[in-house]
């Protein structure tokens, strides 16, 4: 497998990629996006391991800092204006191994939003989109979703030490009752960015998966914004917002190679 790091434009911005592949690999390529202010190499260098990884089975990988992050030039105007940052990675892309036909893009967090806003007008033939960010801002709300109140009095009531701390008398039933309160409610999900999205993805031809880290915050957010019977939604038992523990690293990359392997 050969890493190589290249340079291309963005509004008139040096950015910089990078691309593994092995010397005879398939016509389908990866493209991963960068969530939030995040590196190429992703956090502890997961983006890259995974790179490496997907490429030692034939499948090129492209990742690149967007303008204004890392090694790339030009001002951080955020996940919601890179639909341009995306476009000039996928053309880095297809210069760069011209014998890659289909292209399937892969962003976690607001890397997912960037793809199901821009994807429409995007060369991309595929979509991985995990944990979609789904807040008008960079900044996660303070307030714990419904769904994970919920997961957590669940989480509770089946430990029969907690049971028996109720039972006893060693649980505040003040607190627990506004806590069941707000389990049951439904608060109003921002609307505005998760409505672009769902246009965005609708408007998309290609084939879309959805990846959630179930105890996850913000996978919980968007479960509360989301039709929950989408089939496109797949599911693990994890709290890892990026897939970093072993069981939820190899379920992200079987998933991967799932959408690489039509």
């Amino acid at each position: 497998m050969t890493r190589r790091h290249l340079t291309f434009t963005c509004a008139g911005a040096t950015l910089v990629g990078t691309l593994d592949r092995e010397a005879a690999s398939h016509a389908t390529g990866l493209l991963i996006v960068s969530g939030g202010n995040e590196l190429r190499s992703g956090a502890w260098s997961g983006q890259a391991q995974l790179a490496a990884r997907i490429a030692s089975e034939g499948f090129p990988v492209f990742r690149y800092d967007r303008r204004g992050i890392g090694d790339s030039e030009g001002e951080n105007l955020s996940f919601r204006h890179s639909g341009s940052d995306i476009a000039a990675a996928l053309a880095a892309f297809r210069s760069a191994a011209p014998h890659v036909s289909r292209i399937v893009a892969f962003g976690n967090c607001d890397a997912a939003a960037a793809l199901m806003l821009n994807a429409p007008a995007l060369a991309i033939d595929a979509l991985v989109l995990a944990n979609p960010w789904t807040i008008d801002g960079e900044e996660a709300p303070q307030a714990m979703p419904a769904s994970a109140i919920r997961s957590r009095y669940l989480a509770k009531l089946a430990n029969p030490r907690e049971v028996w701390r109720l039972l006893s008398g060693g649980v505040d039933l003040v607190k627990l009752a506004k806590g069941l309160r707000k389990a049951t409610s439904s608060a109003p999900v921002p609307a505005g960015l998760v409505e672009e999205m769902k246009t965005g993805l609708s408007a998309f031809t290609g084939t879309a998966t959805i990846l959630l880290a179930s105890r996850d915050r913000t996978a919980q957010m968007f479960s509360e914004a989301w039709d929950n019977a989408d089939p496109r939604i797949r599911r693990i038992d994890s709290a890892s917002h990026s897939f970093s523990d072993e069981a939820a690293r190899e379920w992200l990359h079987a998933r991967l190679i799932e959408v690489l392997r039509p």
